[in-house]
């Protein structure tokens, strides 16, 4: 009996064992559904959401880039873009083959595209609708399109320098498109909505929208018309002289508002593919050259201004003139180079006197250099900063340059040198900006290129461009009289220049070619010539510069008729009266 009582025990110790067990899997189950009903309830839900939302990135419209009139000159279009399955192609050799030959690609490279190890892959972007409709006419298993914002230019080659370019992700990377490209980009927006496990938008899901803020629009004070006169112009001087490159710049001197700025050659930003770097380079605020005799404006302003001289003061005036002694005999230094400091006229002759009048219708180097001497590298050196030489003009271009100066006071030839346009590099612009402070009565104003911005909710933001007084009005009035003589005197060296029906007044100019990787100048020429017009009162100021001129090799012979011809067909678009008697 004693030894069955004890065989009891084992049995009711399993039981006590198993309803343990239980209570504690309970209590376990229980445990955990409090943590996640209670203590993780939040974050779990917010998971599940997670899971649920989808967002997409809605891009921001880039801005509108206008002429000064409302006519579009660059906009965003809808494009399409070709891409492929790789997995689905059947025959990735035939496919290649077919793309190439509809889309104009090459072959070997649509064929790697399709071969590569990505299922997902780029054939062609930013295509216009049209032609990705012949590759989307094709049918061809694996090849789909989807629609992608494109940038277009609708004038092809017009202001190209000026306006640049944009990336395929719509980046800018030349011209107002590098310079405004965060003003232009705007704010991207997003869309979040929840979807089930098929991707579905679930009807009556979370659903938050933040709209994109488009880009703001640019108002340029470019002149289609006239900028359209002035590429002819530029590409009619290159066919007559045999130049490497033309460039024009139009300006209205009382506003700084730039109308045309033109580079010849040049390239059509909607197909680059054909073009350099060099085409696409705004030569008019890149391109320091020496400047040669239109620099001397300001030499004889300045003498004017400070009373030195008057438009009748007279020189002796020889066709050579020695600033370091031995220079003209041809000496050599204890180095063996040859002695720089002689100067010479452009043509011989015997000692003249010549009035400040002649000097600059004659384009005297000499008369030149004895105006410079009596002013002193000190006060020259003044006006040239003052006339906005060797500092950027602050136009809204992207990588304008400065320039070059070299007024070393203790140079022996800098003085001779800076006076005639020697010894200073300036950029097509700094010098039509220097001539539109004589236009406008000797008040310099900042050039620039954009009139205002309007952002996406409709606000006009404008530019206002600085200002400062240079010379005097009297100093300035004598100043364009003494310009109109180079043109209209039989003496002067700007005949060329002359315009049908309205007076003008400018100055040549003629330098020879440094060579800054040679240390030397090299036997071309950069010739230009900058004036206004109407003379009477200044409506534009228009620099022409031309590099290396193959026939002519002068800035009478070469740049002065293509000044003539812009002005003459600017002045009529502008409907500006005939003033010439």
């Amino acid at each position: 009996m004693a030894g069955r009582g004890k065989g009891r025990h084992p049995g009711r110790a399993r039981l006590i064992v198993v309803a343990s067990i239980v209570l504690l899997s309970w209590m376990g189950i229980g445990f955990r559904l409090f943590q996640l009903q209670i203590v993780q309830a939040a974050d779990l839900k917010q998971l599940g959401m997670d899971q649920r939302m989808k967002v997409e990135t809605l891009a921001a419209e880039r801005g509108t880039i206008y002429d000064r009139d409302g006519r579009e000159l660059a906009i965003t279009v809808e494009g399409k873009t070709i891409g492929a399955d790789t997995t689905r192609v059947q025959d990735p050799a035939a496919t290649a083959h077919l793309l190439a030959i509809t889309l104009g690609l090459d072959e070997k490279e649509v064929l790697a595209t399709l071969q590569s190890d990505r299922r997902w892959v780029t054939i062609a972007r930013q295509l216009d609708v049209d032609t990705a409709a012949l590759a989307e006419d094709l049918a061809i298993p694996g090849i789909y399109s989807y629609p992608e914002a494109m940038r277009v230019y609708p004038e092809g080659t017009l202001a190209a320098q000026v306006l640049g370019f944009v990336d395929p992700d719509g980046n800018g990377l030349e011209g107002l498109e590098f310079r405004y490209n965060t003003q232009l980009t705007g704010t991207p927006g997003e869309v979040r909505f929840e979807t089930d496990r098929e991707g579905n938008i679930i009807p009556q899901g979370l659903y938050d929208l933040t709209p994109a803020t488009p880009g703001s629009d640019l108002v340029t004070t470019i002149d289609r018309d006239i900028q359209y006169i002035a590429e002819q112009a530029c590409q009619a001087t290159l066919q007559r002289s045999e130049a490497a490159r033309c460039t024009a710049v139009v300006l209205d001197p009382s506003t700084g508002e730039i109308l045309a700025m033109a580079s010849v050659p040049g390239f059509d930003p909607n197909n680059r593919s054909a073009s350099t770097e060099d085409d696409w380079t705004n030569w008019a605020v890149l391109g320091a050259y020496e400047p040669g005799s239109t620099e001397k404006l300001i030499t004889m302003a300045a003498a004017l201004e400070e009373e030195i001289v008057g438009a009748g003061t007279t020189f002796s005036v020889p066709d050579t003139i020695e600033v370091v002694q031995g220079a003209c005999e041809g000496r050599v230094s204890a180095s063996g180079t040859e002695i720089n400091g002689c100067y010479h006229d452009a043509e011989s002759h015997p000692a003249e006197t010549l009035t400040v009048r002649d000097i600059v219708t004659r384009s005297s180097n000499v008369g030149t250099i004895k105006v410079g001497e009596k002013l002193g590298i000190g006060l020259l050196s003044q006006y040239i900063h003052a006339f906005g030489l060797g500092e950027k003009t602050g136009a809204d271009v992207p990588g304008e340059s400065p320039g070059n100066l070299n007024l070393d006071p203790t140079c022996p030839t800098c003085l001779a040198s800076a006076s005639i346009g020697y010894a200073v590099a300036v950029t097509p612009l700094q010098m039509v900006a220097a001539y539109g402070a004589v236009a406008n009565d000797g008040v310099w104003v900042q050039p620039h290129l954009v009139d205002e911005l309007v952002d996406g909710s409709g606000i006009h933001r404008p530019i206002t461009p600085e200002t400062r007084r240079v010379i005097s009005q009297n100093t300035a009035a004598t100043m364009r009289a003494l310009l109109r003589n180079v043109i209209e005197s039989g003496e002067g060296t700007g005949n060329g220049a002359q315009v049908n029906g309205y007076t003008a007044a400018g100055k040549t100019g003629t330098a020879r070619k440094f060579v800054p990787e040679q240390g030397k100048y090299s036997e071309d020429y950069v010739v230009s010539f900058m004036g206004m017009a109407p003379a009477t009162n200044p409506r534009i100021v228009i620099g022409v510069v031309v590099d290396s001129p193959k026939i002519g090799e002068s800035g009478g012979r070469v740049a002065a008729p293509a000044f003539a011809a812009i002005a003459e067909d600017t002045l009529h678009h502008l409907g500006v009266p005939p003033d010439a008697p």
